[in-house]
Parts: structure tokens; C-alpha cells; sequence
């Protein structure tokens, strides 16, 4: 319940004497802080002051850890889209050869069963080069599998 007049909220006079110790310690913090950073501007270089480059490190994790999020969703969704158009293709490929075949023109030539082939190669090595590493079905989460043990 706050007090009328606008002033500090009425409190328990344990918990006002809580308070006040709390205010004065965060008081006494700020000023040790301050001294520290005068202190190690003083002794020290911009280069080599041991608190700019503490919060540096924790700036650069902080970072990190967001980069590395960013990282994931940018992978599964290249994944999606690498599953999507694959379907297409294949669903597009076995429609041109119906097509084909009821119009009576010659099938797909040598240079697009190469193409096709190289394309199931490729894929082919995806997948052996997720599968040892979980001895499951890369299709179910490559991205994480892949992604853990890059970084």
C-alpha cells in the first residue's frame, strides 16, 4: 500500500530496514566500481585494462551464443528448402518421363540422367557424411547433428 502523499510505499519496519541496507550496499558497489574503473584507467592502457576487456569477453559470448542461434534457424531452413526442391525434382523428373513415354518422343538423354545421377551422388554424400555420426536417419535432424559438432 503506497502512502498517499506520493512519498515511499509503507513497509514493515523489518523490511524498510531491509531496504535501506539494500540501497546502501548497491551504493557501496557503484562507488568500489567507480574506483576500479578510475583505478585501472590509471594503470593501465585502453589495450590492456583488465575490466574493458572482461566485458569485451562477455560482450563477444553474448554474441556468440546469438550467432550460433542465427546459425541453426539458417540451416534448417536451408535444409527445408534443400528437401522441398529435391521433391520438386524428382516429382518434376517422373512427370517428364510419363509425359514422354505417352507422347511417344525419345526418353531423357545420357546428358540428363547424368545431371540426374549427379544429383543423387551429392545427396548420396550428404547422407554418408551425417549417418556415421549418429548411426540414425539423417533425414530426422541433420542440421543438429551437423551443427553440435561444428561448434
Amino acid at each position: 500500500m503506497a502512502d498517499p502523499s506520493g512519498r515511499r510505499p509503507r513497509h514493515h519496519p523489518a523490511v524498510n530496514d531491509v531496504l535501506s541496507t539494500l540501497a546502501d550496499a548497491s551504493a557501496a558497489l557503484d562507488d568500489v566500481q567507480r574506483r576500479l574503473d578510475l583505478e585501472f584507467r590509471a594503470s593501465y592502457s585502453d589495450n590492456a585494462n583488465p575490466a574493458k576487456l572482461v566485458a569485451r569477453v562477455k560482450r563477444v559470448q553474448e554474441e556468440v551464443a546469438a550467432l550460433k542461434e542465427l546459425c541453426r534457424d539458417l540451416l534448417t531452413q536451408k535444409q527445408e528448402l534443400i528437401d522441398r526442391i529435391h521433391g520438386s525434382l524428382v516429382a518434376q523428373r517422373g512427370t517428364t518421363q510419363r509425359l514422354l513415354a505417352a507422347s511417344g518422343l525419345p526418353p531423357l538423354s545420357d546428358a540428363d540422367e547424368a545431371s540426374h545421377s549427379s544429383l543423387n551422388q551429392v545427396i548420396d554424400e550428404w547422407n554418408a557424411h551425417v549417418s556415421p555420426i549418429t548411426g540414425e536417419d539423417s533425414k530426422k535432424d541433420a542440421n543438429r547433428i551437423l551443427f553440435s559438432t561444428i561448434i
